[in-house]
């Protein structure tokens, strides 16, 4: 594969005019995921709905990264990795590879189904050409590796938490409804607002997690890898919170 002139790649962000966004339609998306937590593609909708150039910008900031420009010009595919089963289970106990499945086996998860829901909206998102697409495919499996590296759970409070731990990776406009609308429907108190901000910060502290190469990543402990990755224990960062998940205890 013959890799792009890095000298282009800023342009990404730039590339188009930023839509107006549409609140109807996403407060109508987001308004159905509350009632269906299930129903992922609204997570989509919403995104698409108010930040159409997320992934744009998302990789020129990837590419002002030194590790993120290196990643690209590989371009591994990380999808066949966290879909051979047999190779995960066979990496060693406690390993980031071996927690990740524990965690899709636990809630049930596949991580091709992002992939496909994200693909409906290639069009919209503007993530049509090679480039875009194994940026966007990488954007959307990653998320369930950082519910690993979090040790936030894949149910209705992990989800939240990790909205507002993703808030503070890269911010961004359809990300926030998100977690403000998540976080509003699941309002546990003072102590439950509490804890989503020390996720935000510990988003915003931690390095940048898009760099990460995840393919290399896989059979390292996942205590080794959250201090890679400038990532907060979970045993410090989940003290006094709503929900540790036992598989981040790894």
């Amino acid at each position: 594969m013959t890799a792009t002139p890095i000298q282009t790649l800023p342009t990404y962000a730039r590339r188009r005019r930023r839509a107006r966004p549409q609140w109807r339609r996403a407060w109508r998306a987001l308004r159905t995921l509350l009632d269906d937590p299930d129903a992922t593609e609204n997570a989509f909708e919403v995104i698409a709905a108010l930040e159409p150039d997320q992934l744009e910008r998302a990789l020129a900031s990837l590419l002002a990264h030194p590790e993120g420009r290196r990643l690209f010009l590989e371009r591994p595919a990380l999808l066949p990795r966290l879909c051979d089963r047999g190779a995960l289970a066979a990496l060693p106990e406690g390993s980031l590879g071996r927690a990740y499945l524990a965690h899709l086996d636990r809630f049930g998860l596949d991580p091709a189904k992002l992939v496909r829901l994200d693909r409906g909206y290639a069009g919209e998102m503007g993530t049509e050409g090679e480039v875009e697409r194994w940026f966007a495919e990488r954007v959307s499996l990653s998320h369930d590796l950082w519910h690993v590296l979090t040790g936030y759970g894949a149910d209705g409070h992990g989800e939240t938490a990790l909205l507002w731990f993703s808030f503070g990776q890269s911010a961004g406009l359809g990300i926030g409804f998100l977690m403000l609308g998540a976080a509003w429907r699941s309002d546990g108190g003072r102590g439950w607002w509490l804890y989503l901000l020390r996720a935000w910060r510990r988003g915003r502290r931690a390095g940048c997690l898009g760099a990460l190469p995840y393919e290399q990543l896989l059979a390292m402990p996942l205590a080794e890898v959250r201090q890679l990755a400038g990532i907060e224990p979970p045993e410090r960062a989940h003290r006094g919170g709503v929900r540790v998940d036992p598989l981040s205890q790894l």
